[in-house]
């Protein structure tokens, strides 16, 4: 049976009905909203309206990884999202950071960060270290294809989900083996991360098949590429920012289909349609 609480470094989350979590990106580049939050006043203020939106969590990027982005160095990451963690830890909201770099997990949990959503699942060299030395933190690992420079050049083959659940119940071990408790992760499929529209598709119509690793889900179909491709309209692919209809009905399909956390960058859109789902559902 899937857990309905998420451990974090001062939150226990209750799972038992869905999680909208914000994603606040701090970055020049990100493939849909990079640079919209170009100083800390912004940033602050975006926050502030997703979690007046209904957002559940926060979660803090401080370097792009769509297809084909550039790495950052640590101190540039660093000094994006430290006055941003600095202040809203101050806001009694569980935070994450999206982060692969064990240097900024280990900074952004000294900073009070609750959460390490990592795209690598922990396997940048160290970075299972700094996790499993810190005794509380809930982490989120996802499955990624390749590497965000390479994803693409050659996505992944054939069925997606076997691979999916190995790679993932893989990580699971190595954490466990390392001390850390499953109460502490969450799983993510990883969609969009050289995966093909098939592929992509079929993780979310077959979802329930992750559900037997008996830990809870978290979805992240907002504003992908898959979707454009698929609401295509006479040829013309709606841009990132237009996508917010399929980004919804994405969100509401993982949800029924077993997630306990959709990230989203419509809040509001999908608070409200996931309040409706769950008013009238039987």
């Amino acid at each position: 049976m899937t857990s309905s609480v998420w451990q974090t470094t001062r939150f226990s989350i209750d799972l038992t009905q869905p999680k909208v979590m914000a994603i606040v990106n701090l970055t020049p580049d990100s493939f849909s909203d990079g640079g919209q939050l170009p100083t800390l006043k912004r940033a602050l203020e975006h926050a502030q309206k997703v979690l007046a939106q209904g957002a559940d969590i926060l979660d803090i990027g401080g370097e792009s990884s769509r297809p084909g982005a550039q790495a950052v160095s640590v101190q540039e990451e660093l000094d994006r999202i430290r006055p941003f963690l600095q202040e809203a830890v101050r806001w009694q909201v569980p935070l994450s950071v999206d982060t692969a770099k064990p240097e900024v997990m280990k900074a952004a949990l000294d900073w009070g960060a609750d959460i390490i959503n990592d795209i690598w699942a922990l396997r940048q060299p160290g970075a299972l270290d700094v996790l499993a030395q810190h005794a509380s933190c809930g982490i989120c690992l996802m499955h990624m294809h390749r590497e965000p420079q390479t994803m693409y050049e050659q996505p992944m083959l054939g069925d997606a989900i076997a691979p999916v659940k190995d790679f993932l119940s893989q990580r699971m071990q190595a954490l466990t083996g390392a001390g850390i408790s499953l109460s502490r992760i969450v799983l993510d499929p990883g969609i969009g991360f050289g995966k093909t529209i098939e592929q992509n598709l079929s993780l979310l119509t077959r979802q329930a098949e992750l559900l037997t690793l008996h830990r809870p889900l978290l979805a992240g179909w907002s504003r992908k590429g898959s979707l454009g491709k698929l609401t295509a309209v006479n040829g013309v692919v709606p841009d990132a920012q237009s996508r917010v209809g399929a980004s919804v009905a994405a969100a509401l399909m993982s949800v029924q289909n077993g997630a306990s956390l959709v990230r989203v960058h419509d809040v509001q859109e999908t608070v409200q349609a996931l309040r409706f789902w769950q008013a009238a559902k039987p």
